[in-house]
């Protein structure tokens, strides 16, 4: 555990899973898929209204929160570089590529920052909006477990990096699959909402899976490890 923690803070707001359903996936999919005609706005106008919406709703979240994510920040380079690859009419491979190297970057990242005070399985998991930090490294000290407890956050590591590798070979399989018209025309918008809509649950769902996973088994230690119910270091629950 980390040597130094701050008494757990109020959780900030965020957006809820329908904003981010329908602010990320489903109006940048309907304009791209049917109103990338010159009849409409035309694929570079369409392109450019689509992707505005998870753009703008991303900093519209940050402002909300007052914080700082990695992966939000991430996620808006992400449709910046799709704008950018189809603005300058780049090669369509680029998507793919893209694609991949996003949740690569992830995952290398979950790797790197394990052992340093950016560590984002903390982050994730064992923050002060979640867990009494100061209270769950106590009762790890008290049964002589902080070390035995570090090893289990390394394998919860593991597994989060794997379901970011996962999601990069399915990113650009999909991508690959789908993407093959040239850039800055109609049928490449439409591909980009079709790809975009199957991304939830061709690599959403499967890549979830194995993150709860990685959740529960570090949650379900904590209770091994310390002798105590999990619900004794959340956030919000009563004290005993």
């Amino acid at each position: 555990m980390s040597e130094s923690v701050t008494p757990a803070k109020p959780a900030r707001k965020k957006g809820g899973f329908f904003s981010n359903l329908v602010f990320n996936i489903i109006i940048p999919v309907v304009i791209l898929s049917k109103f990338s005609g010159d009849a409409h706005l035309g694929p570079m106008w369409a392109l450019v209204v689509a992707l505005a919406f998870p753009v703008v709703y991303g900093c519209w979240d940050f402002v909300r929160s007052d914080k700082v994510n990695f992966f939000s920040v991430l996620g808006v380079i992400s449709v910046l570089l799709t704008g950018g690859i189809g603005l300058l009419q780049l090669d369509p491979a680029y998507i793919a590529i893209k694609e991949a190297a996003v949740p690569a970057v992830l995952g290398i990242a979950v790797i790197l920052t394990h052992n340093t005070r950016y560590s984002l399985v903390r982050k994730l998991l064992l923050n002060d909006d979640l867990i009494r930090t100061d209270k769950l490294a106590a009762a790890l000290a008290a049964k002589q477990a902080t070390q035995q407890f570090e090893q289990k956050v390394q394998i919860s590591t593991y597994l989060l990096a794997s379901s970011f590798a996962l999601s990069a070979v399915l990113n650009y399989v999909l991508a690959k699959w789908i993407v093959v018209s040239p850039a800055g025309t109609e049928a490449f918008n439409a591909e980009i909402g079709r790809m975009t809509a199957l991304s939830f649950p061709v690599i959403a769902i499967p890549c979830t899976i194995i993150m709860m996973f990685a959740v529960l088994y570090l949650f379900s230690q904590i209770g091994k490890l310390t002798g105590e119910e999990l619900d004794q270091f959340l956030v919000g629950a009563p004290e005993s």
